[in-house]
């Protein structure tokens, strides 16, 4: 009997009896928080682990305390702020033709002043979406049949849509938490187009949202946006059986591995997770359970596609 696991699971534990000798992993954003727990998890279980980061210094010190001194993790720099240093990451990694059985895309930023990315993006709709979307396209070669794709959204996607006529707020008014909702609407559509594409060759793509987490994704709240963060989560439980309640770091990792190796392919394959589960569709605005019906709208993802490589300047056939 599948043991069941839940909002207070680990990413140790889910993986617990699982070895994953020969398994190639590839995880974005491993300098702090749950890239860095997340790649320590799958090292501890067998894998073998490259990761990504925009500052490698800065990864190397976080990793080296997680494995408590030399860390086995292969690191690459990439920036998904800048395309051309995206381009250059994914260029040096299909030089190498090593395949990947997992590539868990979990870098990211939140709630950030406005601002551009260097290719003249929004920030968050650049850094979180445009960022993996071209990262993450270029190394389908690399991916072995059976593998999968895990894409970490928020439950934050509920504060929007995607707005494919006005991505960088050219002409709406910018609010951090409406970028941040458009950005993670973004990821769940992205994966939702990766797995309709990829599925025919046996790889899967999903997405999942890890909790909340108190990490350096939230090094951009001031006090008014923790305040409008909290009203909103106060105001979506109401009426639910439990509260909100953060996650540690450890509990925050597990469902990315638990989409990645623990549960079945055609189970999570073009959905959204949470808490080791896949979530089902839930439109009620004073919610917070569920996932939107517009982030998993399959038209709305391939328009999305199509937008973003009309942004990039590149198209991605598979």
């Amino acid at each position: 009997m599948a043991k069941a696991f839940g909002a207070e699971s680990t990413a140790d534990e889910v993986l617990e009896g699982i070895d994953l000798s020969g398994k190639r992993v590839l995880v974005t954003g491993v300098s702090a928080g749950l890239g860095v727990e997340t790649a320590r998890s799958l090292v501890a279980h067998g894998a073998t682990v490259v990761g990504t980061a925009r500052d490698l210094a800065k990864a190397r010190r976080a990793l080296a305390e997680a494995f408590h001194g030399s860390s086995p993790v292969d690191l690459v720099e990439a920036d998904l702020a800048s395309l051309g240093s995206v381009r250059k990451a994914a260029s040096d990694l299909l030089t190498r033709a090593k395949p990947f059985d997992v590539i868990i895309a979990n870098a990211g930023v939140m709630a950030c002043p406005q601002g551009k990315t260097q290719d003249g993006f929004e920030t968050q709709f650049g850094t979180n979406h445009l960022g993996h979307f071209v990262f993450v396209n270029r190394l389908v070669p690399l991916l072995n049949r059976g593998a999968r794709i895990v894409t970490l959204s928020s439950a934050g996607h509920q504060l929007s849509d995607v707005d494919i006529e006005d991505p960088n707020f050219e002409h709406t008014p910018y609010q951090p938490f409406t970028a941040y909702g458009r950005s993670k609407t973004a990821n769940i559509l992205h994966a939702v187009a990766l797995d309709s594409r990829l599925k025919g060759r046996g790889v899967r793509a999903t997405s999942i949202h890890p909790g909340g987490i108190v990490t350096e994704l939230a090094r951009h709240l001031t006090p008014e946006l923790i305040e409008q963060m909290r009203t909103r989560i106060s105001r979506g439980a109401s009426g639910q059986a439990a509260a909100f309640r953060f996650k540690t770091v450890p509990q925050g990792s597990a469902t990315s591995v638990w989409a990645g190796f623990v549960a079945p392919a055609d189970a999570v394959g073009g959905h959204y997770c949470e808490d080791c589960h896949v979530c089902e569709v839930n439109d009620d605005a004073t919610s917070r359970a569920g996932v939107r019906s517009y982030a998993l709208d399959l038209a709305h993802a391939n328009d999305l596609w199509r937008k973003s490589e009309e942004m990039v300047g590149e198209r991605f056939s598979f």
